[in-house]
């Protein structure tokens, strides 16, 4: 039962914060409100009259949209063309020709009254992913809706893209919109919601105001206390695994993405990443994994060279890799959560070889899995791509960090997951390092960084620009963030940047 009797206020004006773990059920009951499932009992009301949603075309009827937490854009069309996907408007009749030239006058129209800033000739697919979820807000607006659904907004989103999003509900809010903002991030609530409610395993668990605590709202979503902050003693750091040494790589465009790197990860050591996303952190850790041929420099592991060899040799010598994009390069979701859990040794002892698969020993060992890593399934035949996305993360964490491991790497290791979920795959990261594995993580969440790092690299622009101790103020890691140095921080000796003052 994913939703158990659930009662749900919201008013005009106000944004409305919907806060749970991975697989409480919020996705689930907005899907009904937006007429993409119907309820077993129960009724939705708006403006005081019973509704009945059959389709999505029901609620955006009754002035509701939905703004999903993967979007719904046609890649290959334009800005234009996306939103008036459904609702075309023509000249010459019902059966005349697409009138291209108002859909591109009512996106610029709306786009400007919000302050939602699009290009309507703009191909969807070159656009990054907050301009992408402006259009998607844009879309919606465009059918006028009074009640706007935002499921899991920031998930993809960099700090400032956040900062951005937030101005933008309380712009609607204030035009006299609603908005249900679902998420489980809890600065992000505190900082924007009227109201907030909590479920938890499908039942409505508590009402709080953005004045509560967030260790009080963490209590809420999970069902116990939570620590917010990462447990860990004093690194002891030991023979150097993972070097680079004058990296550099291009980016899909021919750009040089990471513009001669060396770095240096050791034994028993977290070395986090930081920088705004889009600064070469998505193309260095694609080199390491043979995703991408760097151009120039070398890379190795325990000195053995990396560079020409598969990904699959090089997962298989003892690499973990956790990706920033999960639905697209982490998971197969038509696979099932077994066939997920077992995707890089599928061919080997004990699941398998090149003849056949050994399914008891997968359905063994999937059980096991599902179990210690908390994956929120109604089985371990059910099909990943079912599950929600915080625990299709905890599919990839526990598939990566279930066998032996000497670089661990994990991108944007909690994007997507609620704080429970967030204490858990913190705590294995640090276990990891404490077994003497060396780990790379890579976050545009600066508190996870500091929180996780026993040293810190500064990412911009595809330098890195300084290493520092998480000790650091965050204000000076936020100036590195930016390219701003002053020399107050301190690059290790040989490192690009070292020699730079300024703004870069």
């Amino acid at each position: 039962m994913a939703n158990d009797h659930i009662d749900l206020t919201v008013e005009p004006g106000e944004v409305h914060a919907l806060l749970g773990e991975n697989g409480a059920g919020k996705s689930t009951l907005m899907n009904q409100l937006y007429g993409l499932l119907q309820p077993d009992s129960g009724e939705i009301v708006v403006d005081g009259t019973p509704r009945t949603f059959r389709s999505p075309r029901d609620a955006i009827a009754a002035g509701i949209g939905m703004v999903h937490q993967h979007f719904m854009l046609v890649p290959v069309f334009t800005v234009a063309e996306n939103i008036a996907l459904g609702a075309e408007e023509t000249r010459g009749g019902p059966l005349g020709w697409l009138d291209r030239r108002r859909s591109r006058r009512d996106v610029l129209e709306t786009s400007q009254r919000y302050g939602l800033p699009v290009d309507p000739d703009a191909l969807v697919e070159n656009l990054p992913v907050g301009a992408q979820q402006r259009v998607e807000i844009v879309k919606a607006l465009t059918r006028d809706v009074d009640l706007l659904i935002l499921d899991e907004p920031t998930a993809v989103l960099t700090p400032q893209e956040t900062e951005d999003l937030l101005a933008v509900m309380r712009g609607l809010a204030e035009s006299g919109k609603s908005v249900v903002f679902i998420t489980h991030k809890l600065k992000e609530v505190r900082a924007i919601a009227d109201r907030i409610t909590v479920i938890r395993r499908g039942r409505t668990v508590g009402t709080a105001t953005p004045d509560t605590a967030e260790d009080e709202l963490a209590a809420l979503m999970v069902g116990r206390a939570v620590s917010l902050e990462v447990q860990k003693t004093p690194a002891e750091p030991g023979r150097p695994v993972l070097k680079l040494s004058g990296l550099i790589v291009e980016d899909d465009r021919g750009v040089r993405a990471v513009d001669g790197v060396d770095l240096v990860v050791h034994a028993g050591e977290v070395l986090g990443v930081a920088g705004v996303q889009g600064n070469g952190q998505t193309e260095l850790v694609e080199a390491v994994l043979g995703l991408r041929p760097p151009r120039a420099g070398t890379i190795q592991v325990d000195n053995e060279d990396l560079v020409g060899m598969s990904t699959k040799r090089i997962l298989r010598s003892g690499v973990g890799y956790v990706p920033e994009d999960r639905s697209t390069d982490g998971v197969v979701k038509e696979f099932t959560v077994a066939e997920n859990l077992v995707l890089d040794m599928y061919d080997r002892a004990p699941y398998g070889n090149a003849f056949r698969l050994d399914a008891r020993a997968i359905a063994t060992s999937a059980a096991e899995r599902i179990k210690q890593f908390d994956v929120r399934t109604p089985s371990a035949d059910a099909a990943v791509g079912t599950l929600s996305g915080g625990n299709q993360q905890k599919v990839v964490v526990a598939r990566e960090m279930s066998r032996p491991l000497r670089l661990f790497i994990a991108a944007q290791p909690t994007r997507g997951v609620d704080v429970g979920s967030v204490e858990f795959i913190h705590s294995r990261i640090v276990h990891e390092r404490d077994v003497g594995t060396a780990v790379l993580v890579v976050s545009s969440e600066l508190d996870e960084i500091i929180g996780l790092a026993d040293r810190i690299a500064v990412m911009y622009r595809g330098r890195i620009l300084a290493i520092v101790s998480p000790d650091t103020p965050r204000e000076e890691i936020g100036l590195l963030m930016a390219g701003i140095t002053d020399g107050s921080a301190a690059p290790e000796p040989g490192t690009p940047g070292a020699a730079e003052k300024g703004t870069t």
